[in-house]
């Protein structure tokens, strides 16, 4: 949409004048609406069109780009701010922007899918349809594999290694790390490779990615967010899920099922044993135990 990069220009000469922010910051704010825009683009979207649904959404990728709660914040404010602008100069009537909330700094436990919740999403795909064995596919592997939405969509077939039991995951700062991949996860990609994805139109350049939309093109993430979205409406499903709950609910299945924070921490492609820590929210006995039980100070 073109009237994004005026509006960016005008709200930085706004910033400039009208409050007299230190060139960092007008920066940081620059930055933070062009992603918005980058976003909204992406929707075909403009400035005006964004409702708060659409502003949430951006704010759901954002945590799932892994950006800290601080940076998160500092984003929200810039939106806010840039929203103030358009109202100011009478662009806009409403302000989609007002009831976002600032995520708390500190470390906020995430949601979590009971294996029966994730259960419950993947029977309600319907079947019938020829993206059903698609979303079947995706929600196995984001769960199975605990995959970030960036990394499902950027699939390859290059990237599967079923004889040998696992899945190439390319992470941030294109990290590879090898990631066991479930005979069922196998059985849902292969079931819709051999009878949906044969029967696209490929689209010119995309014909490695795994999972395509029905033109034959790469998938989006906010694609991913929407059909998660539909299913978690479907079942009446009342906790606020992303792609990224597949991730937190694998991680701490897996710590309840006995597996240790080294072994997640090299499942998920952390590099600080901390941040694999965020998505335990476990009580601190069951940490405690593991900490007595583990330390070689104690095993002595």
């Amino acid at each position: 949409m073109s009237n994004w990069s005026r509006y960016i220009k005008d709200f930085v000469s706004y910033l400039k004048i009208e409050k007299g922010l230190a060139e960092n910051s007008i920066l940081a704010y620059q930055n933070d609406v062009a992603k918005l825009s980058e976003f909204a683009i992406h929707l075909n979207k403009s400035a005006e069109q964004l409702s708060y649904e659409d502003l949430k959404n951006f704010i759901a990728e954002l945590f799932d780009l892994g950006l800290s709660a601080r940076s998160q914040a500092r984003i929200i404010s810039g939106i806010k701010q840039f929203y103030a602008f358009l109202l100011i100069e009478n662009l806009i009537k409403d302000d989609p922007s007002e009831l976002l909330e600032q995520p708390k700094i500190g470390r906020k436990l995430p949601e979590v899918l009971t294996i029966e919740e994730i259960d419950a999403l993947i029977a309600a795909i319907d079947l019938s349809k020829n993206e059903g064995h698609r979303n079947r596919a995706i929600l196995e592997t984001l769960y199975s594999c605990g995959m970030r939405v960036s990394e499902l969509i950027n699939l390859k077939f290059s990237d599967l290694y079923f004889d040998e039991g696992f899945i190439r995951v390319i992470g941030k700062g294109n990290k590879e790390r090898l990631v066991p991949v479930s005979p069922q996860v196998q059985k849902e990609i292969e079931l819709y490779q051999n009878h949906i994805r044969r029967h696209l139109e490929i689209t010119k350049g995309h014909e490695n990615f795994v999972f395509l939309n029905r033109r034959g093109s790469q998938l989006t993430r906010v694609m991913i967010f929407t059909i998660i979205k539909d299913l978690a409406k479907a079942i009446g499903l009342k906790k606020t899920i992303s792609p990224h709950t597949f991730r937190h609910s694998f991680a701490t299945h897996l710590i309840e099922g006995g597996a240790n924070l080294r072994a997640i921490q090299d499942m998920l492609g952390h590099e600080s044993i901390t941040t694999t820590e965020i998505y335990t929210h476990l009580d601190q006995r069951f940490l405690r135990d593991a900490i007595l039980n583990f330390h070689p100070r104690n095993s002595q």
